[in-house]
């Protein structure tokens, strides 16, 4: 029987024509079968921009791009130095007499040799104060598709751009971050689950002490937990195909983090899971490597996302100007002031017990973020978002262009685009909207990074 395509397709729908379309019943079976075609697909989407090793390659930079967007220098003067200084990085031409073009290594020499010998009226270095450890960022939204993990990855790139030392971490099994960076993480023991583990064996090894002391049984330290005291952060970072950005990965197994923290807690009443992350990256010296910590948080809020939270000196969360995404954003808000709430109050009751200072959990800047906003259509919602959130929602918001979605299909970050596979017009304008973004970031981690060090030289006086 032919359907009438006059009405809507639910109309006139043949039985059998629709148990002929329909195929076999899915078993539990097929799920493998699919999740092997998703990793054989991705397998060869991530292969895109691999050099003959099978690693990922960071392109090659102009000296348009340089002295346009990475070191303020006129492009003349910029050549004459180069003249001038046969020991800098001279670039390569791609055709003879062509532009010359230079790796982001050579990049980041050429900006240390202005700052050290340039014009002092200009700021050629990134501003990190001495003495101030790594701001930690968390990027973070129990709602999907809102452009987390896009915002959080270009951030990251930005920041080494712009001659920061970044550490990306992973904090979402389904490891969408890792693949940006071209992470290989073989299972949960290359990801942040051994140094969560070993945070709560260290407290346990502790509260085993009390225990002997006061004539108790210890409780026995299991396998997973006597090997992850062997682990350190740095066991876990691994190199990207950019110089300046390293990474701590994920992958599914990092999951199974949301199933043990708990069962710790029952046996660790006293362990303050919240604390993990924060400890470890202190204890082993990664607040002092790195300038900026990139947290990509899972999009639910469970413990490794309140672990994320709570090591954050900076929160962003990303939303789309649409009233689902702006309720949803609310509810977020919502959550975090239950938990943390919830925290706090249980904490600092046993501190009043014991005379200790209670817990107040503190944020240097947070920071609601609209992405994937179209002027024409979004406008006035985004209006009304900045007039109930107030100085909460950045008043910038990040467009959605031609170069934004053309990165995306082909899994990698704007900044790793070649500008001349665009019109120079369609490159600038998507740069911008991302340029943008990075600056208003940039204004709360130079902003906090100062108040930490007014705050120290006022306490050293």
């Amino acid at each position: 029987m032919a359907q009438d395509t006059s009405l809507p397709p639910y109309f006139n729908i043949d039985p059998d024509q629709a148990l002929a379309q329909l195929g076999s019943p899915t078993t539990t079976q097929g799920f493998g079968s699919m999740a092997r075609a998703c990793a054989a697909g991705r397998q060869d989407l991530a292969s895109r921009g691999l050099n003959e090793d099978g690693g990922r390659q960071l392109r090659m930079f102009s000296t348009w791009e340089i002295t346009r967007y990475l070191i303020p220098v006129a492009t003349g003067h910029f050549r004459r130095v180069l003249k001038q200084n046969p020991d800098l990085p001279q670039g390569r031409s791609e055709t003879e007499g062509g532009a010359k073009w230079f790796t982001l290594d050579e990049v980041l020499r050429l900006r240390a040799h202005f700052g050290q010998e340039g014009s002092k009226s200009k700021e050629y270095l990134p501003y990190r104060p001495k003495g101030q450890p790594a701001k930690m960022v968390a990027v973070a939204n129990f709602k999907g598709g809102v452009g987390k993990t896009s915002t959080a990855a270009h951030l990251a790139m930005s920041a080494a751009l712009d001659g920061y030392k970044v550490l990306v971490v992973d904090l979402d099994s389904q490891g969408s971050m890792s693949s940006i960076f071209g992470g290989k993480v073989e299972d949960e023991w290359q990801t942040v689950f051994p140094l969560m583990a070993r945070h709560y064996a260290g407290h346990l090894r502790s509260a085993n002490q009390r225990r002997v002391d006061q004539g108790e049984a210890p409780l026995p330290l299991d396998d997973t937990l006597t090997e992850a005291l062997e682990v350190k952060s740095q066991d876990l970072i691994q190199e990207t195909h950019w110089p300046n950005i390293d990474l701590i990965g994920a992958q599914l197994n990092l999951y199974w983090a949301e199933f043990q923290v708990p069962v710790w807690r029952m046996q660790g009443r006293g362990w303050k899971l919240w604390d993990a992350l924060t400890d470890m990256f202190a204890v082993d010296g990664v607040l002092d490597a790195y300038d900026v910590i990139f947290l990509d948080t899972p999009p639910a809020l469970g413990y490794l996302t309140i672990n994320g939270l709570a090591a954050a000196d900076i929160l962003l969360v990303p939303l789309g100007a649409s009233f689902l995404e702006f309720d949803s954003t609310g509810r977020f808000f919502d959550m975090l002031h239950s938990t943390f709430g919830s925290i706090e109050e249980a904490e600092n009751m046993a501190a009043r017990a014991l005379g200790r200072e209670g817990l107040a959990f503190e944020w240097d800047a947070v920071r609601a973020v609209v992405t994937r906003y179209n002027g024409a259509q979004q406008a006035e919602l985004a209006a009304l978002m900045q007039a109930y959130l107030g100085s909460t929602l950045s008043p910038h918001r990040q467009d959605f262009t031609a170069l934004i979605g053309q990165a995306g299909e082909q899994v990698r970050g704007i900044y790793e685009a070649d500008y001349r596979d665009f019109n120079r017009e369609t490159y600038v304008r998507g740069r911008e909207t991302f340029d943008a973004t990075y600056a208003a970031f940039k204004s709360l981690l130079l902003g906090s990074w100062r108040r930490d060090e007014l705050a120290a030289q006022e306490a050293a006086e």
